[in-house]
């Protein structure tokens, strides 16, 4: 073998080791991304949906693991459908449990100022802007409180929902990962 193929070869073998450390280390961002995201459901300030889909798109960029364009596209609007609906589903809570716009607004307006009092503020925000509102637009104690109730159960369905869609990306690492 000359010296020159001898250094091809070699060249060929660094750039293998490389990939196969590359593949490593997107695998172990992925993992961390995953379960950053999982966390961000619940913790404030976190993303968690767009995180974990950040750890899936890792994945797919190893050689390990290849999802078709259309997973990846399907998943990607399924993201920002969980983000927009994180926003409006304790608006929808307060709305089908008898509030009135005003209690829609102030669930809005509760999300956005309980965001500045975490961890508590994130979860109360959408039921005391919804029951605060209700009370200043002329409603009774009864009807207030089922509208922030309202709020707060679509503020937790919200979570459910992101939860389980980062659970879904979980899910596809470890089938596509360890069992394929």
């Amino acid at each position: 073998m000359s010296r020159g193929t001898a250094f091809f070869v070699y060249i060929l073998l660094i750039i293998k080791n490389l990939l196969i450390d590359m593949d490593i280390l997107l695998i172990v961002l992925s993992i961390i991304f995953m379960l950053i995201g999982l966390a961000g459901c619940i913790l404030p300030a976190l993303p968690g949906p767009p995180i974990s889909y950040v750890g899936f798109l890792l994945l797919h960029f190893t050689e390990k693991v290849q999802f078709s364009t259309t997973l990846i596209i399907v998943l990607l609007l399924l993201v920002v459908i969980a983000q927009v609906l994180d926003y409006f589903i304790p608006i929808l809570g307060s709305k089908y449990s008898g509030g009135t716009k005003w209690g829609s607004w102030g669930a809005f307006v509760g999300s956005i100022l309980g965001l500045f009092f975490m961890p508590l503020g994130l979860i109360l925000g959408p039921f005391l802007g919804a029951f605060v509102g209700e009370l200043l637009g002329d409603a009774d104690f009864k009807s207030a409180f089922k509208s922030g109730s309202g709020a707060l159960i679509g503020f937790l369905l919200g979570t459910v929902m992101k939860v389980a869609l980062c659970i879904y990306f979980i899910y596809l690492f470890v089938v596509e990962l360890v069992f394929s």
